[in-house]
């Protein structure tokens, strides 16, 4: 959830408007004081003002980038299937033929049409239907980015050329970036990092104090509350919306910082404490391999230094490498990495959906020996599940069913974004003032709550801060920020007690 469970507690006044029209018995001005009670009101009854003090700030002040963050999550959830149309001619065959030509009549195919280029890798058509993707080095491009050769597997007919960042097309590469820094470079990336780290605090908070109110049925927890109108509607919708939405945010929010700048090196650092470091494929010749010549001699020596060997003069070629791999097990949605100085064939499988095929070997291009091999099923749990986090996130485990699922949860944080505003603006102090705007909770809200949860709770505060960089310093500032407030509010109120 985002924003403002801060109007629940108010003064009768203002909640007299909607009172008749509500059914729940916080309607009420008395039992509004005493929404949220639980069998232990001391704590919860402490805790509650502070939690929507930092509930309110944390919407007001970050809600606007939860909502880029959404638009622009929802347009690349889309960005899968706009692909397959936009660049189905690149992506698609003709006709489909009774048996695919040798990947190497494929790739001496995509070298005629694209001869400025240098081939480093090669993805056999995935399906009847689909091309093969040669993919080429060429001067000039961007970091990260290649040339990508659409060969039809039946005809060696070059299809297209597209530039593309890993296997995202130009339009979804566009929209990756846009999503993860507004196509403003490494600085925009602080924005996505900065919505994923507050997201799970709003949405876990907001859960929280939505649990926690009193109501009259229970179905109001998880479902609008029709009869209410005005403000106590908006927050009916903002909660029940919310508590569904709840997990897939925060899901959202922690594969998302996995990959951030900051927070990401402290997960991958604290991953590889607990063992689950991804493993890698070991794709090194040995030395002098298909040289022929002796164990020293796929070394050089310049100016005292050794450098690695160079390519193997001996290649059994990519048809006999791919046969090889595939004999080893490795079947599905192949990508095929070819020989670089000093190493073999890389030969990966990619199918992320479930059941997922991940495995992948490395073939000695002398004599088609696989040199080494790793299986999906050996990678450490941990290794697992932030590969399983990470294709969710992108929408890869289910498909199109993953997909819409991303794009339901970002339509969903755009409304809790809007009613939470919408909530901020209705409870302005004078609905003459147009300018005027929803007041927080009263500040002080700390001192209430008993040292022996204060204490921990500020330790875990920090230990999080620290954690998550983004979120520390922003909240750091938060709280400068209504100190300062504080005082200027305190310095006013005695300069009027003095005139």
């Amino acid at each position: 959830m985002s924003l403002e469970e801060v109007q629940d507690v108010r003064t009768p006044d203002a909640d007299a408007p909607d009172a008749a029209a509500a059914p729940d018995a916080s309607a009420t001005p008395d039992a509004s004081a005493r929404a949220g009670a639980s069998s232990n009101p001391g704590t919860w009854a402490a805790l509650r003002p502070l939690l929507l003090r930092m509930h309110f700030y944390a919407g007001i002040l970050i809600a606007p980038l939860l909502f880029l963050a959404a638009a622009t999550g929802l347009l690349y959830a889309g960005s899968w299937q706009a692909e397959k149309i936009v660049y189905s001619d690149e992506l698609t065959v003709t006709k489909v033929g009774e048996s695919a030509l040798p990947l190497s009549a494929q790739v001496a195919a995509a070298r005629g049409a694209a001869p400025e280029g240098k081939v480093v890798g090669v993805w056999p058509a995935p399906d009847a239907e689909a091309t093969t993707r040669v993919i080429m080095e060429v001067p000039g491009l961007e970091e990260g980015q290649t040339r990508t050769v659409f060969v039809d597997p039946y005809t060696a007919h070059v299809n297209g050329q597209l530039t593309t960042a890993g296997d995202a097309l130009p339009l979804r590469a566009w929209l990756s970036e846009f999503h993860s820094s507004l196509q403003l470079g490494e600085f925009g990336r602080n924005y996505s990092e900065l919505a994923a780290s507050w997201l799970w605090v709003v949405a876990l908070g907001g859960l929280a104090l939505w649990i926690g109110r009193r109501r009259s049925r229970k179905a109001l927890l998880v479902l609008p509350d029709r009869a209410a109108t005005g403000r106590r509607k908006t927050l009916s919708w903002h909660g029940a919306v919310g508590l569904w939405a709840v997990t897939g945010l925060v899901a959202l929010s922690a594969t998302g910082l996995t990959w951030s700048k900051y927070a990401g090196e402290n997960i991958g650092q604290l991953q590889d404490s607990l063992g689950g470091a991804t493993p890698s494929l070991s794709a090194a010749l040995a030395p002098g391999s298909g040289s022929g010549s002796d164990e020293h001699a796929g070394h050089v020596m310049t100016e005292g230094m050794e450098m690695p060997p160079p390519p193997p003069t001996a290649d059994i070629g990519i048809d006999k490498a791919v046969a090889a791999a595939r004999a080893a097990g490795v079947t599905e949605e192949l990508r095929v990495t070819l020989p670089a100085r000093g190493k073999g064939y890389v030969i990966k499988e990619q199918d992320k959906q479930l059941p997922v095929h991940l495995d992948s070997v490395a073939v000695d291009p002398a004599d088609g020996r696989i040199m080494d091999e790793l299986r999906f099923a050996d990678y450490p749990v941990l290794a697992q599940l932030t590969r399983f986090g990470i294709d969710l996130h992108m929408g890869k485990t289910f498909g199109p069913a993953n997909q819409i699922a991303l794009a339901a949860l970002a339509v969903a944080l755009m409304f809790l974004v809007f009613w939470g505003y919408r909530m901020w603006w209705l409870r302005r102090p004078t609905k003459d003032r147009t300018l005027s705007a929803g007041r927080a909770q009263p500040r002080g809200a700390w001192r209430k709550v008993p040292l022996t949860v204060l204490l921990p709770l500020a330790a875990g505060v920090a230990v999080v801060g620290w954690f998550v960089p983004l979120l520390g310093i922003s909240l750091v500032a938060f709280l400068a920020v209504d100190v300062l407030l504080g005082v200027l509010a305190t310095r006013r109120a005695k300069a009027a007690t003095a005139a």
